[in-house]
Order: structure tokens, then C-alpha cells, then sequence
């Protein structure tokens, strides 16, 4: 009961061998038994049961097993007498994940749909570190919000517009804040100069350039590179939130404001655009390299590329859930966007497999 009130399916964890190897006696085949039935299910509760390749663009390496490896949580838990108690130490501390369990208990068996949907959330929080930290940024994609979260509390919510569908969808990671970026300049992808052809436009154009604030440059080879230069106009708007990460991925303002009243926000190259991203950005600046609220005031103002380093650095959480606690408390379905849902819940409909050394997606 306890383990399918976890969204988890008992039958993974061999329950009538160990039965079997119980009524036959103590003895190393009750230990082999007992012991292989609870590090599978200290997996599946500190690290989800979705096996990695069922896991889309998941990139967000989970510490869990690191912080609290199988073998000690067994010898915890045989030395004490403290499975249950171990076994319980172990589930999210996330608010939602509460709530989700709480919605598997209300739901009746018959409704399978809605209890799979379920099932798979419940998941999800698992794949993460069981606790996300006092202070941090995290965004639900598909849900187009950003949360600023405190002590575990909602403080800010700020609407997002995420990657569009196909090869430039947003990845899931969880990265650290290290740099808030006052007025930045925006260093056009090469796809953009040489796919979409800008480079050639504004080479043969230096007045047109200058005029929507682009720095042209040309390579000996030939190779043109363009940074736009600091001001509204400016692709990240007038504040960038740095979490360096292998995808370039981060956070940024946007000077086409009117996109965050769209009700599906999938239009960008993967980044996350964010409703009120200076307020924000500066947020963090208090927050997180103790700058007063005159000096931010005074950068953003100035016009000028400034690079604030965070000297307490706040985790970000780029997660994909389709459902789960809305900003107004609610819980809510979020439309699965990128078609997220399908491998996992054909992986939940498989039998259970061995994990593996594997922490994220192999994909590019």
C-alpha cells in the first residue's frame, strides 16, 4: 500500500519472493532477497524509476545517490530497525510532490488515465535533488512560469516564453546563477548569421547595422560575426541571468513584451524569456552579490554592459512537468508540448529495469 501510495508499482520490487524466502526461514537467501528488494526500491524513491533513455533532454544531474548511497541507507536501515523510517527520508521535499500524492490517494483506481498522469509527475520530482535548496529559480515549461522561491514559498511568479517545439526546445537542467548581466550585448548564433543569412544583410549594409545596433566583424577567413550592442533593442532585452551551461541556455528580458499574453509561450531558440526579467535580474543582485537597490538602479540606467558575479551562487531548475501546482495554488494539467509524457509512461507500463551508472540524456 505504502509503496503504490508513492506512485510506485509493488509488484517491481519482487514481493512474493521475498514472501517466499520469509516463510522458508533466516538464512542468505532471506538476506540476498530482503536486501535486493530494498536497494531496488531505495532507487526508485531517491532516483525515479524512468530509466534514462525514456528521460527527454534531461540534462539535470541528481546528487541523490552521491549525498545518500544504497549501501549505507541499508546498513541505516538494518542497523536501526528503520526500514519504513529510512525508506521515508527519501520522497521529495517539494511542495507539489505532496500535493501529487495526495491527488493519486483521492483518485479512484478505475480512472487509469488520470492516475498515470500522475504517476509520472510524482516521478519526475524524483529525478531531482530531493531538496532544491533555500533560495532558487525554477521554471515548469510547459506551464510558461517562472517561480522565485524561498524557503520553499512562491515569493515571485514571472511568465516565460520557452523553446519552440522540435530542435530548439528547451532542455531540462539544473544549473547555479553565477552572473547577472546589466544592459548585455547578444552575440548572434552563427545559425542565425550564416543559416538566416544576417551576416551578408548587414555586411553589405553598415548603415542599417549601426542603426539596429549591430557590431559587424569579418574574420581573415571570411567568417562574419555580429554582437548586438547594449540598449532596448537589444535580442536579450536589458538583463541577462547567467547560468553557464553546455546548451547555452539562460535566462534573459526581451524587448517583444507582448508575446507573455500569448497563451502558449513556445517561440524562442531554446533560451527562456522572462516577464520582468530586470526586476528579477536585480533581485538576484540584492540577493546574491549584495549590491543595493541604488547600484542596480544606477546600471540598468547607465546603458552599459555590466557583469554582477553572484558571490552566493542560486541553483536554477529548468523542470518539465505537465502536472502540477499552478501559480495561483491550483493543481492544473499543463499541455505536453514537447511530447514528454509518452516514454515514460510506456516505461511505467514496462517491466522495471536494472539502473544503470547513467545520470543524464545521451542525446545532442
Amino acid at each position: 500500500g505504502e509503496i503504490d501510495a508513492e506512485g510506485l508499482i509493488a509488484a517491481d520490487y519482487q514481493p512474493q519472493a521475498l514472501r517466499a524466502a520469509i516463510d522458508a526461514g533466516p538464512g542468505p537467501a532471506l538476506d540476498a532477497q530482503a536486501s535486493k528488494s530494498f536497494d531496488w526500491l531505495v532507487e526508485d524513491l531517491r532516483d525515479g524509476r524512468t530509466p534514462m533513455d525514456a528521460r527527454i533532454q534531461w540534462f539535470a544531474v541528481d546528487p541523490d545517490q552521491d549525498d545518500n548511497p544504497t549501501d549505507a541507507l541499508l546498513q541505516r536501515a538494518t542497523t536501526n530497525h528503520a526500514v519504513t523510517e529510512v525508506l521515508a527520508s527519501l520522497t521529495p521535499t517539494y511542495f507539489d510532490y505532496q500535493t501529487l500524492r495526495d491527488a493519486l490517494a483521492a483518485t479512484p483506481k478505475a480512472d487509469a488515465k488520470r492516475r498515470e498522469a500522475i504517476r509520472i509527475n510524482m516521478d519526475r520530482w524524483r529525478w531531482l535533488p530531493r531538496d532544491l535548496g533555500n533560495i532558487y529559480l525554477i521554471t515548469n515549461v510547459p506551464e510558461f512560469q517562472l517561480r522565485l522561491t524561498v524557503n520553499g514559498k512562491p515569493i515571485r511568479t514571472y511568465r516565460t516564453v520557452v523553446g519552440k517545439p522540435g530542435k530548439t526546445a528547451t532542455p531540462q537542467l539544473a544549473e547555479k546563477v553565477q552572473n547577472v548581466v546589466f544592459n548585455p550585448t547578444w552575440t548572434v548564433p552563427q545559425s542565425i548569421v550564416v543559416g538566416e543569412g544576417l551576416g551578408a544583410k548587414l555586411a553589405g549594409n553598415p548603415k542599417s547595422a549601426l542603426r539596429q545596433g549591430y557590431k559587424v566583424t569579418r574574420a581573415a577567413d571570411g567568417t562574419i560575426s555580429i554582437v548586438q550592442q547594449p540598449g532596448n533593442r537589444n535580442s536579450l532585452g536589458r538583463m541577462k541571468i547567467d547560468m553557464p551551461n553546455p546548451h547555452a541556455i539562460y535566462l534573459h528580458d526581451t524587448p517583444s513584451k507582448s508575446l507573455f499574453n500569448a497563451p502558449v509561450r513556445a517561440f524562442s531558440h531554446g533560451c527562456i524569456r522572462t516577464e520582468r526579467a530586470v526586476e528579477l535580474g536585480m533581485t538576484m543582485a540584492i540577493l546574491g552579490a549584495g549590491m543595493s537597490q541604488q547600484d542596480a538602479v544606477a546600471s540598468f540606467e547607465a546603458m552599459k554592459y555590466r557583469k554582477v558575479p553572484m558571490t552566493r551562487s542560486f541553483p536554477v531548475y529548468l523542470v518539465y512537468m505537465t502536472l502540477g501546482s499552478d501559480i495561483n495554488g491550483q493543481l492544473s494539467a499543463f499541455g505536453d508540448i514537447y511530447g514528454r509524457d509518452k516514454p515514460v509512461a510506456d516505461s511505467f507500463r514496462a517491466a522495471r529495469q536494472l539502473h544503470t551508472t547513467q545520470r543524464a540524456s545521451t542525446e545532442a
